[in-house]
């Protein structure tokens, strides 16, 4: 067992951050949650109230909407401090960012005011909609009324709205409207039972009679970044037409770079005075300085590949570019590495600490299960963004809807 000296150390080594981000002020105490947060499965409502009054929360919201208009760069920094403090909460954080992101681009003008609502009021978005999906409405008047089901709902019960992407009834078009979680009918079923990211609240939303406007409900194009980029769609501000997805990839990258890293800087200052098998140091063993070696130019490298493509990112968005197919595919690739590289890392640290680094209740055992969900996201599954580069190396369609 560590002592309280040794977690303290622990906690000083993963919040060596800069102090210029937004959410510095707030990495001292969702640290020091994160533990009790992955064993009851759910972050601290104090954390969850203070992100929310944080400006970290309108980062992605251009200011037209009262938002920020940060950097995709600038967002991936605060996402990177923040998993490192905590995964969970940072990939509730990385959940809400980039589904905004994507809230704005299908929304539009038209429905201005609601969003510009949400960045002012600090609101909290979720957009369940994983495998297993299955939500139908059907018009009622001036009404649609929904029922069903949606799965993956990451950050729902600490979210404000939720986005419901559901099928008219005997339609194949889908659709999607924005709805409060408080909304009659809406219910959170905490179905999230796995071994990563435990108090993510990636849980099942159910709807049972929830009505909505019809003036409130959008088209759900697939592919939607096809549609995004074409010029006669109607974009509150340019930068909407980045495809969400490719930015999620990039952020979740940002957020791996964090979680090594971290883990990283723990195991360097958890050896420190220990002794191996039969007496001999830990720090002058030759096989330790070559694993901490690698894992330490392993990070540094997928650090520069994900921030070297957020900074690409950024100049096309200040230019006002669309992005093309190449540059969401180049988005991917960069990901993809990153979260590979990262990975090696990790496994070289966990060689590095040996059995004491399987033992539940070591921070580096809870960071290594919450580091498995990242490369295995659907938005960044290897297998995935691999079979897309492919098709579009040898000249084919990129096949995937999103």
């Amino acid at each position: 067992m560590e002592n309280h000296d040794s977690n303290q150390s622990h906690a000083s080594a993963a919040l060596a951050k800069p102090n210029n981000l937004l959410v510095a002020p707030l990495l001292p105490s969702i640290a020091a949650q994160a533990a009790e947060a992955d064993a009851t499965r759910s972050v601290s409502s104090a954390v969850i109230a203070a992100l929310k009054s944080n400006d970290v929360m309108r980062m992605s919201a251009v200011r037209a909407l009262d938002g920020l208009e940060s950097s995709i760069t600038a967002m991936g920094r605060e996402l990177e401090a923040v998993a490192a403090a905590c995964g969970s909460t940072g990939w509730c954080l990385w959940n809400h960012l980039c589904v905004f992101h994507f809230y704005c681009g299908l929304l539009g003008p038209a429905h201005i005011e609601l969003l510009r609502s949400i960045t002012a009021n600090g609101h909290w978005v979720c957009l369940p909609a994983g495998a297993g999906t299955e939500v139908i409405g059907k018009v009622d008047g001036e009404e649609v009324v929904l029922n069903g089901v949606a799965s993956f709902g990451s950050g729902g019960r600490y979210a404000d709205y939720t986005g419901i992407t559901f099928l008219f009834e005997g339609a194949r078009a889908p659709q999607l409207v924005l709805v409060r979680t408080d909304h009659k009918g809406v219910r959170i079923d905490p179905t999230w039972k796995a071994m990563s990211l435990r108090a993510s609240a990636t849980d099942h939303l159910h709807y049972e009679d929830v009505r909505a406007p019809l003036s409130s409900v959008v088209p759900f194009p697939l592919p939607y970044r096809f549609a995004f980029r074409d010029p006669a769609y109607s974009v509150i501000d340019d930068r909407y037409r980045e495809d969400w997805v490719a930015l999620s990839d990039l952020w979740l990258g940002c957020m791996a770079v964090g979680v090594a890293d971290a883990a990283l800087k723990e195991a360097c200052s958890g050896i420190q005075g220990r002794v191996a098998i039969m007496g001999v140091k830990m720090t002058e063993r030759p096989t330790i300085h070559v694993n901490l070696g690698q894992a330490v130019a392993l990070i540094a490298a997928a650090r520069a590949t994900i921030y070297d493509a957020c900074a690409k990112t950024d100049a096309r968005i200040a230019a006002h570019q669309t992005p093309t197919e190449a540059n969401y595919l180049e988005q991917l690739g960069a990901s993809m590495i990153a979260l590979r590289l990262c990975d090696d890392a990790m496994r070289l640290t966990l060689r590095v600490l040996g059995g004491n680094g399987l033992r539940e209740g070591q921070p580096f055992e809870r960071r290594y299960r919450d580091f498995q969900a990242m490369p295995l996201h659907i938005n960044a599954h290897p297998d995935r963004v691999s079979e897309q580069l492919g098709r579009y190396a040898l000249g084919l369609p990129t096949a995937n809807p999103f």
